[in-house]
């Protein structure tokens, strides 16, 4: 089975890089990437077109101009440019250790999403990761991360846990299993199928009312929070608003009372216009 993986970028350039070689590492190769750009500068597309090249990577970069946070739009068009049934969703912050596609492919099946989880780091941990770290799984070790700037505070088992461990975990977590864009995977068709994500939302929460849309047309989610691992790279968040949350908390209770499946703010819009980069 060959998958889509799906995330986003903007004006990210030094992070992107790092993620781009954690998927240059990936056990499991049958994969291309679609990188959903949300109005990047030429930085970012020379960064995307020369490691394509240097890693041996299969990438599209489909890009659109930047006219604010617009991270749902750039998820759809990236969903429709998609060439694969299974479509693996991460971010651009967040590098995959080796097996990370190796999991959600193992893990795929029919009637289901896969849910996981990402691990924490600071500024500091983030900017010190080298390709050599990724490539020989360092920065995926609880040991070497300690070391590196990351608090004793820090849970281990989210990235330290054994096979056998991860499976229990994974089943006993209270850990709600919603969707999470930074580790999610699910059927393309599905997605179409539910309308994509709703263009209505601005950051926070968009990616927990397409799980709730998922459920609704009975696709049941499903955990890989302690086997399907990536570490999250620290950036600030200018475009955060908790203004913009309680709106899209509004919604996305409103799409759960009413048991909605498909919005029409979403994909829709996108089929029945012309392509273009807007």
């Amino acid at each position: 089975m060959k998958l889509s993986v799906i995330f986003t970028t903007y004006n990210s350039p030094v992070w992107l890089e790092k993620v781009l070689w954690g998927f240059a590492e990936q056990e499991y190769t049958n994969f291309e990437i679609v990188i959903a750009d949300d109005g990047s500068t030429d930085d970012t597309r020379k960064l995307i077109a020369d490691s394509a090249e240097s890693l041996g990577l299969d990438i599209q970069h489909v890009w659109q101009q930047d006219q604010g946070f617009r991270k749902c739009r750039a998820l759809n068009k990236a969903i429709l440019q998609a060439n694969n049934d299974y479509i693996v969703f991460t971010d651009g912050d967040c590098i995959p250790r080796s097996d990370f596609l190796k999991v959600h492919a193992g893990r795929a099946e029919k009637g289901y999403y896969l849910s996981g989880s990402y691990y924490k780091l600071p500024m500091h941990t983030s900017q010190l990761i080298s390709r050599d770290d990724v490539k020989s799984g360092r920065c995926f070790e609880y040991s070497w991360l300690r070391k590196n700037g990351l608090p004793k505070k820090a849970k281990r088992l989210k990235i330290d846990a054994s096979i056998g461990q991860a499976r229990w975990l994974n089943r006993l977590t209270p850990t709600a299993c919603n969707f999470k864009g930074s580790n999610a995977s699910a059927w393309r068709d599905d997605l179409i199928a539910i309308g994509g994500f709703d263009e209505r939302m601005q950051w926070g929460g968009l990616d927990r009312e397409i799980g709730v849309r998922l459920q609704n047309y009975g696709i049941k989610p499903r955990h890989v929070r302690y086997d399907a691992i990536c570490v999250h790279l620290d950036h600030k968040r200018g475009y955060a608003s908790a203004e913009n949350v309680k709106a899209n908390l509004e919604l996305r209770k409103d799409v759960a009372r009413k048991k909605l499946t498909f919005t029409e703010h979403g994909l829709s819009s996108l089929q029945t216009s012309s392509p273009d980069n807007n």
